[in-house]
């Protein structure tokens, strides 16, 4: 078949609008994520929103812990099935994440309410966590069922609509002077209305019926399978937050706003290789079964990841003065130095998410996990060394080394898996 007749078929033109509104809906939320830190952080001043970063960064910590069951499995599971059983493996699916989402959120309240963080950063996540109830039992797991028809559009609509609500409602609150212990909540409320609108967007879809059920053998399945992937993404975002858990014990809240806003900034930048990752892995790495080719594909990724990476992070490094100051205003001009450093984390986070790529092919579960115990280690000894003698610049050399060691065991894997 030639290659404008396979452009042309059904499930290309499928997988390239998928693509488009994947992308559409990665650019609304970083310009919206831009939006909302810039309105919270000029309300809160650097000490509150110091808070209020550190409840978004422990939120993001406990969050993977209701991933159980992630798309790798779930997805093939209703690819396998017949159309009348899809309601049973989701039905599974949903009591598995429900019930684990209930017993995170219960934990969280119970730790905010011995008292073990800040009043007002406990205030601030008590919302914030509520998330957990919505995000993987409904839209995870309808979501996981769109995947298995390459037709994301549902989900990245309603993402995006509710994240333009959500500034909108944030502006709201800044303008009336709530507290900021209330602006959590909007989050909650987000999550609930994405849930809400993938059942309905599901029952239209079969018959305005939800028809989910339970089967124990399913959900047993389910618990156990995939295990092994799941604490390797626990691993991997405790690695990328523990730069801001750390911090915290040896930065004032203020300090840890400024870090906050400058790292804020670099993440939505590294959002981008990820994003490029995400795009080009079907066609240039998961679909190539020659070794020698494959081995092509990722030098060239990697050289074009890495140039892309270095040419944006020496953009960003000459204008952080600007960028920091018109996004947070003139109370985060400590923010601009270290932004000026965090944008080169991009480097070695692009490299890896191209060589991550090869062990997701593989489905290299337990290199997954090696991998970011390692990162995790690796950025708790540099850490524990230089954050008291380098306070928030020894927390972006943790992350480098991270980054550093995580793409080691990737292209350490790449060498001995792919054989030209």
């Amino acid at each position: 078949m030639s290659a404008f007749a396979r452009a042309r078929s059904p499930d290309v033109a499928k997988a390239l609008a998928n693509i488009m509104w994947l992308g559409l809906e990665r650019l609304t939320q970083i310009a919206v994520a831009i939006v909302i830190s810039g309105l919270l952080a000029r309300y809160f001043g650097p000490d509150v929103f110091g808070k209020w970063q550190y409840a978004n960064t422990l939120l993001l910590v406990l969050s993977p812990i209701t991933w159980v069951c992630g798309a790798e499995i779930l997805v093939p599971t209703i690819v396998k099935r017949a159309p009348g059983e899809v309601g049973t493996v989701l039905g599974s699916a949903f009591v598995l994440r429900m019930a684990v989402s209930v017993l995170a959120l219960a934990a969280t309240w119970g730790w905010i309410a011995a008292g073990h963080t800040d009043p007002l950063v406990g205030a601030m996540l008590a919302g914030l966590a509520v998330t957990m109830l919505f995000r993987e039992p409904f839209v995870g797991v309808i979501n996981a069922w769109l995947q298995s028809m390459t037709y994301s559009k549902p989900q990245l609509l309603a993402s995006m609509a509710t994240a333009v609500l959500k500034a909108a409602l944030v502006f709201a609150l800044v303008r009336a002077a709530a507290e900021p212990s209330r602006f959590g909540w909007l989050w909650a409320l987000e999550a609930a209305a994405i849930g809400a609108a993938l059942v309905l967007y599901y029952m239209r879809r079969h018959g305005g019926r939800l028809g989910w059920q339970f089967d124990g053998a399913l959900f047993r399945h389910f618990a156990s399978a995939g295990t092994v992937f799941w604490l390797g993404l626990i691993c991997m975002y405790l690695f990328l937050k523990l730069d801001r858990l750390m911090l915290e014990r040896h930065i004032s809240f203020a300090d840890l706003g400024r870090y906050s806003a400058a790292q804020q900034l670099n993440e939505n930048w590294i959002t981008l290789a990820l994003m490029l990752a995400q795009t080009i892995a079907p066609a240039f790495v998961y679909r190539v079964q020659d070794a020698a080719l494959l081995r092509r594909n990722i030098t060239r990724l990697v050289a074009m990841t890495a140039a892309l990476m270095i040419g944006g992070a020496i953009v960003l490094d000459l204008l952080a003065g600007f960028i920091i100051s018109r996004v947070f205003g003139p109370d985060y001009e400590g923010a601009i130095e270290i932004f000026r450093w965090a944008v080169w984390l991009s480097v070695p986070a692009g490299i890896e998410a191209i060589g991550n790529l090869v062990v997701l092919k593989y489905q290299a579960k337990f290199v997954l996990l090696g991998k970011w115990l390692l990162a995790l280690a690796v950025a708790f000894a540099v850490n524990s060394f230089a954050i008291p003698h380098m306070g928030s610049y020894g927390a972006l050399a943790g992350l480098a080394a991270g980054y550093l060691a995580a793409a080691a065991v990737n292209f350490y894997y790449i060498r001995f898996r792919v054989r030209a």
